[in-house]
């Protein structure tokens, strides 16, 4: 028999056996996982002084909304070699450190209590049966051994203290003897199994959002207030707020973090439950210690855009929020105000992105446009103070958050109050 008929005979019978195989349904994505805390992971280089390796790392949260279930995103996403993680736990916290001992539970990967995260991966636990209120404190303990780790992968600015102590001390109370960071180490998200209709609002941004000059410990950043008013409200109390706000951080060019345009995908697509996006950011592209590299209103423009399809393109409705005022600053110039100027502009009118919040018109100076409200400036005429974050959150209409996914809301609606 020709070698081409044996094929053809052996292909006919394997398709004849296929056919007969049990048909299975197709995978149903799982649909009520939500994000209720977030932070976009960046770099930390390990100092000599203070060795990665045979350490627990005590992070301190505090969800957006509740869940029957929950399961923790370890990361170490920026490490140059593999993360070994002998044993970590979750628990409510009850203050400086210590955990509420009833609450305590084990994480596992894979029915197993350790495991390893690639260089440049991060791992999802597995769901652990805890009631999780909204707006609880809750502490992530992460005990790692022995091991060389050149690059820890943080989040920098937590405005959250958290604690670092010698040994395995997932399990203790109280963190004895352990020093204290102001960075989430190791630790990047925690989904929770919400109720049906949850959903995430996702704040990606620079030092305004990530809360830069708040009162440490205190979550006042502006993402903070809006989960707050969020959950007194019965209508929006499904919607969780994730905070992916990075100290410096730029839309086009990467400085403290990736650029936004560069870590989108991870940081906003890649959130469970992600419906809305809050963008603000741009004023450090406007302006930067090298004035080469400072951006035009153009640049910012298709960058922005860029931000906008592409969330678009995953049925994520986009707020613009209006850059704030700045005058005063450091980084203060009469060309980059300009640009400050023609970006909100843009903004309110172009009907790209699904509605504006303004956050220009909620902080300015009545009498000084240009500069901060005195009442709300922290005293480098850039970060807003407690007060100032807290009148951004109050000038967000929630009722944007009421509306089903597939309405349409008007182009060029300036929802600020």
């Amino acid at each position: 028999m020709p070698q081409s008929m044996t094929i053809l005979k052996a292909i006919t019978a394997n398709i004849l056996c296929l056919s007969f195989l049990p048909a299975f349904a197709a995978h149903t994505p799982t649909t009520d996982w939500v994000g209720t805390w977030s932070a976009s992971p960046m770099a930390c280089p390990t100092k000599p002084d203070q060795p990665a390796g045979d350490s627990t790392y005590r992070n301190v949260i505090r969800t957006s909304i509740g869940g029957k279930g929950l399961r923790v995103k370890l990361t170490n996403e920026f490490g140059t070699t593999q993360l070994l993680v002998g044993s970590a736990r979750i628990a409510l916290s009850s203050g400086n450190g210590a955990i509420t001992p009833a609450s305590d539970h084990e994480l596992t990967f894979g029915g197993r209590p350790s495991t390893s995260i690639p260089a440049g991966g991060f791992m999802l636990s597995d769901e652990v049966p805890m009631n999780i209120p909204a707006l609880s404190s809750l502490t992530v303990s992460l005990y790692l051994p022995d091991q060389a780790i050149p690059i820890r992968t943080c989040h920098f600015l937590a405005s959250s203290t958290n604690y670092v102590a010698k040994g395995d001390a997932t399990k203790a109370l109280k963190m004895e003897n352990a020093r204290t960071t102001p960075a989430w180490i190791f630790v990047k998200g925690i989904d929770v199994r919400s109720h049906k209709g949850a959903f995430a609002i996702v704040t990606l941004g620079d030092s305004v959002t990530d809360g830069n000059a708040s009162t440490s410990d205190a979550n006042h950043r502006w993402p903070d207030y809006l989960a707050d008013r969020l959950q007194k409200n019965p209508v929006t109390a499904q919607a969780a707020v994730l905070n992916q706000g990075i100290i410096g951080n730029r839309i086009l060019r990467a400085e403290l973090g990736q650029a936004a345009i560069s870590r989108f995908d991870r940081d906003v697509l890649a959130q469970s439950g992600a419906r809305y996006l809050i963008l603000l950011e741009g004023i450090n592209d406007i302006n930067w210690e090298e004035p080469s590299e400072d951006a035009s209103a153009e640049d910012l423009i298709v960058g922005i855009t860029q931000l906008v399809e592409r969330a678009h393109a995953h049925g994520i409705t986009v707020f613009a929020a209006t850059l704030t005022p700045y005058s005063g600053s450091e980084i203060f110039s009469e060309k980059g105000e300009q640009t400050r100027i023609a970006v909100n502009h843009w903004y309110r009118t172009a009907g790209v992105v699904d509605g504006v919040i303004d956050f220009d018109k909620a902080t300015r100076d009545p009498l000084k446009p240009a500069a901060f409200n005195p009442a709300y400036d922290s005293g480098d005429h850039l970060h807003p103070n407690d007060a100032g974050y807290k009148a951004m959150a109050d000038s967000i209409d929630i009722s944007l958050f009421h509306q089903p996914k597939t309405s349409t809301l008007p182009k060029t609606a300036a929802n600020a109050k």
